[in-house]
């Protein structure tokens, strides 16, 4: 069953305030039982029983009219129940009422939002899907919504959405088997930019690579790889790029021997309050070749640094460097700049 929800706590502040009504009937419910037993056992006299006086007070509240275990004579005595009666059954009338909106208002409130975010899914494109939100998910999360890029997640295991409340307050993502056809297309695959196939499993990112190919085969796919001997077979199913954690975290710590500088500096752009980033920036297919001078291409939130040229690189290309369609422009830049550089070199 595929569920798309923004990632809020399953309570609503309408289901909450019905909570607390809920928890306001159950306290005058105690209070109304307390008063009536205690008045029913003072009016039964010192030959009555508590359990008469409590067995008394049910009755009473829930107007079952079995007979009266303690006989009242007087009028004050009969006032005394029919007050216990009228407060007691009109409380628990509302208790139950509000028991019923509750879980009417449960189902109701997760189906507008499911139905909701449905809609948010289906306008958004250029998005990525990320598919596995465990912890690597959970990271790449972070950078997208760091560098202001939209993203649908999928898991299988709904709990791990709902627990990330806090930190994913505006999430939007998926219930289920991130393979599914059916899945990828409901997550917007055919608009969007990326697949990010990141569960514990490198079977199931094989098959994520391969659905996603198959459903989109323009879209790039990255994917995580536990066992080494795996990542050729990622490759062949057309993953983009595969990413080993022990082979890169073997990488980074021979890293931070040998050139611990170039590492610290790019920990540093990962921790920049301003969200800097190394981008990369494609020419669209229709973009007129020109010199990169004709750009002026000068901005406070990005600095160029080179040019990819099919297998090449052009590192600080010179102002009559000739930019083409099939050229990728890499930068610093944050998420503005990145944003002003798409729009200067839209030509």
């Amino acid at each position: 069953m595929n569920r798309a929800s923004t990632h809020r706590p399953i309570q609503s502040v309408q289901l909450k305030r019905i909570l607390r009504r809920i928890y306001v009937a159950l306290g005058v419910l105690l209070a109304i039982a307390f008063v009536g037993t205690l008045g029913f056992r003072i009016i039964e006299g010192p030959e009555g029983s508590l359990s008469d006086a409590i067995y008394m007070t049910l009755i009473t509240i829930t107007t079952v009219g079995y007979g009266e275990v303690v006989p009242l004579h007087t009028f004050g005595e009969r006032m005394f129940a029919g007050f216990i009666s009228l407060v007691g059954f009109g409380n628990l009338t509302f208790l139950f009422t509000s028991l019923t909106v509750f879980f009417l208002e449960s189902d109701l409130d997760l189906s507008l939002r499911r139905r909701r975010m449905e809609k948010q899914i289906k306008r958004l494109t250029g998005h990525y899907i990320v598919c596995g939100f465990g912890r690597v998910g959970r990271n790449v999360a972070t950078e997208l919504i760091a560098t202001q890029r939209k993203f649908v997640a999928i898991d299988h295991v709904e709990t791990q959405m709902d627990t990330q409340a806090e930190r994913f307050p505006e999430l939007v993502f998926l219930h289920g088997d991130a393979s599914d056809d059916d899945l990828l297309v409901s997550a917007g695959i055919a608009e969007a930019a990326g697949v990010f196939a990141v569960t514990g499993d490198d079977s199931r990112n094989l098959m994520i690579t391969i659905t996603a190919k198959q459903l989109n085969p323009q879209i790039r796919v990255v994917a995580r790889c536990h066992e080494v001997r795996n990542i050729e077979k990622l490759r062949k199913a057309g993953a983009n790029a595969v990413v080993s954690p022990d082979f890169t975290g073997g990488m980074r710590i021979a890293s931070l021997m040998l050139r611990p500088h170039v590492v610290s500096f790019l920990d540093e752009m990962l921790r920049s309050e301003h969200s800097v980033r190394v981008e990369e920036v494609a020419l669209p297919a229709d973009f007129t070749p020109c010199s990169l001078g004709s750009l002026a291409l000068s901005h406070p939130d990005y600095v160029l640094i080179a040019v990819r040229t099919g297998k090449d690189w052009i590192f600080n290309p010179p102002a009559d460097f000739i930019l083409q369609p099939s050229h990728a422009v890499i930068s610093m830049a944050s998420p503005s700049g990145r944003l002003a550089l798409e729009q200067a070199l839209q030509r």
